[in-house]
């Protein structure tokens, strides 16, 4: 409402700042053209003004020649003469009154020349009376004509400089409030452009949702920060916090985004009202946070953290549901000479490390500086391997059947990396850097079309080997994951059912009804899934039920041991039992020996994988032991 009104106010002085513009233009004109009249009068009062002067003169050289015939003002008459008649005819073109003094003119010219003649010829007396008689009552009219008409204008003339006047004081004090006006809205205008300007850079600087600092206001701030340290010390005295949100995406993907919106802003109050007013609370992104102290003492932050996590033990109530979450924490301290980009990534490499870990809260350490710099080498070696079609590889595991013949029932396709200066880099390094970075994606893409495309030779050799590809949660959940394994698929021209994707418990609980939906896409292209790792985690009945799998592989922790150790053998029994009564198949993974591989044949379990069978192999090398040739 009040900018609103604001905007109404600066309208309206706008609008008549444009009509006293407009009404100024208009005066404008009109006083031009009481200048015009003025001159107009003035050039009439001239011209009777002249015609009456040089009447006077003419009278004046006629009685001069009464007087003495023989004088110069006897040869100046008719020259008068024709100059008072000439004057005669410019007021009778301004004026059609002054019609009859002309004619009178014309008139008084005959008789003029009749009175030279009679001087001319000595008649003196007869001269003088024609002056006397006929001459100059002539003129005497002609005269009160002319000062008639002069007077008439004369008035005209000065009443139209006395408007004039007026209307130039008027158009004067116009001109004053519009010069005044102008400079108020002039002043308004640079007033409501800096409002704006303000308003603009606080919503540049402003998360509009929870109405905390955002990313860009938070950096500046530690940016000056950084620059000035104490006195007594040389760090700068700055910790920040990085906070996450466990879980919010579940939240906001089932109970919709203003639910998650409401839930962002009441966890951005209860950070607030944590922290002094000296500190500084930031929505950064997403639902992620950042808080920076100033305390020279770090350990503050290990108390702010707790304090931070004690604020979230209350349940978010929101709308008519109850919501439990958590959060992570990372901390890093600024050292000497650390800039805002530093200290940002190692805070947000603590949070990575507290998540990865299940735990609350970490704090960055030199060692954590190593491993930070460590990882993004790695990631700069893994982003150039990526264009590098010659690094990554696969080795296919054979899938061994328990049932009836055995025999090769399918393989698994194993990522391996021989990189060019430190040779092979084992799994475990490399997988969890790639997903945690958006380099998932293209890895993903390398690795099923290296296996598709394995399957396709194997398929035109006559073997029909399915293969069986590990799917992290980001590349499952990403929603063209979908429709880029339907271009490799027709691409390769390999059936769906030869391929069989393979997600994690973890995977499935981190967002079960978005794991649902993007199952059902992959089992839409007829491709197999299956959950691995099963035992490991904490899934539950319900969403395994739900789940559209066709295969559960137990984990090898629970097959190593299951032939001695009762307990592993119940879990394995009753893994095989489930699987079996919701209509799935069942792999065991690690069957080192034969006693396990029986063990298993025992319990119905349909498929093995492992060291007694098979290790991981090359193409060419699992294609080298297969018969020459099977049905298609």
């Amino acid at each position: 409402m009040r900018h609103r009104s604001r905007r109404l106010m600066f309208g309206s002085l706008i609008a008549s700042l444009a009509l006293l513009s407009g009404l100024a233009l208009v005066d404008s004109q009109r006083h031009a053209r009481i200048v015009e009249d003025i001159a107009h009068a003035g050039d009439q009062v001239s011209a009777y003004q002249d015609a009456a002067y040089l009447s006077a003169r003419e009278m004046s050289l006629l009685r001069a020649s009464a007087a003495n015939p023989r004088s110069a003002e006897r040869r100046q008459v008719l020259g008068a003469d024709t100059e008072a008649y000439q004057a005669t005819l410019r007021i009778a073109e301004l004026n059609p009154e002054a019609t009859t003094v002309v004619q009178r003119q014309i008139h008084l010219r005959q008789v003029i020349i009749g009175y030279l003649s009679m001087l001319d010829h000595g008649k003196i007396t007869e001269a003088r009376e024609s002056l006397e008689t006929a001459i100059a009552p002539t003129y005497r009219r002609n005269a009160a004509k002319l000062l008639e008409l002069r007077n008439r204008y004369q008035q005209e003339y000065d009443q139209r400089v006395a408007d004039a006047r007026h209307d130039s004081r008027r158009l004067l004090l116009a001109a004053v409030f519009t010069f005044v006006l102008s400079l108020i809205v002039i002043a308004l205008f640079v007033w409501n452009s800096r409002a704006h300007r303000r308003q603009v850079e606080t919503m540049a600087t402003t998360d509009m949702l929870t109405g905390l600092p955002n990313r860009i206001a938070f950096t500046e701030h530690l940016h000056r920060a950084l620059a000035v340290a104490p006195p007594d010390r040389t760090a700068p005295g700055v910790t920040v916090l990085t906070v996450n949100i466990n879980g919010f995406r579940h939240v906001n993907d089932q109970l919709g985004p203003h639910v998650g919106d409401r839930l962002l802003a009441e966890a951005g109050r209860r950070l607030s009202t944590v922290v002094r007013d000296t500190d500084m609370v930031a929505r950064t992104g997403g639902d992620e946070f950042a808080i920076m102290l100033r305390d020279l003492d770090p350990a503050r932050a290990e108390d702010v953290a707790a304090r931070l996590r004690e604020a979230f033990d209350e349940p978010f109530q929101l709308d008519d549901v109850t919501v439990d979450l958590e959060i992570s924490i990372g901390a890093a301290t600024a050292a000497d000479g650390d800039d805002v980009s530093t200290l940002l990534g190692n805070a947000d490499s603590a949070l990575h490390d507290a998540k990865e870990q299940h735990d609350g809260y970490r704090r960055f350490t030199g060692h954590s500086a190593q491993d930070s710099t460590d990882r993004l080498t790695l990631l700069g070696d893994l982003r150039r391997a990526l264009t590098d079609a010659s690094q990554f590889t696969l080795h296919y595991q054979p899938k061994i059947g328990l049932g009836g013949a055995g025999g090769l029932v399918g393989v698994e396709a194993l990522a391996r990396w021989h990189h060019p200066a430190r040779g092979p880099v084992p799994p475990g390094q490399f997988v969890p850097v790639l997903e945690s970075t958006s380099l998932i994606h293209p890895f993903t893409e390398r690795v099923l079309t290296i296996a598709l495309q394995q399957a396709r030779e194997w398929l035109d050799a006559g073997h029909r080997i399915p293969v069986a590809v590990n799917l992290s949660t980001r590349s499952l959940l990403d929603e063209s994951f979908t429709d880029r394994l339907a271009a490799l698929l027709a691409s390769t021209g390999v059936p769906g059912e030869l391929l069989c994707i393979e997600i994690t418990e973890h995977t499935v609980m981190s967002d079960p009804s978005t794991t649902i939906e993007a199952l059902n896409r992959v089992r839409a292209l007829g491709v197999k899934t299956s959950i691995d790792d099963f035992g490991t985690g904490y899934s539950s009945m319900t969403y395994l039920k739900l789940l559209p799998v066709d295969e559960l592989k137990i984990d090898r922790s629970f097959v190593a041991d299951m032939v001695t150790d009762p307990s592993s053998r119940a879990l394995v029994a009753s893994s095989v039992d489930l699987a079996h009564n919701l209509g799935l198949t069942v792999v065991a993974e690690g069957v080192e020996d034969a006693a396990t591989a029986e063990a298993l044949a025992a319990l119905s379990c349909d498929t093995a994988q492992g060291y007694h069978f098979a290790r991981p192999q090359s193409a060419a090398d699992l294609t080298a032991g297969l018969p020459q040739r099977q049905p298609a």
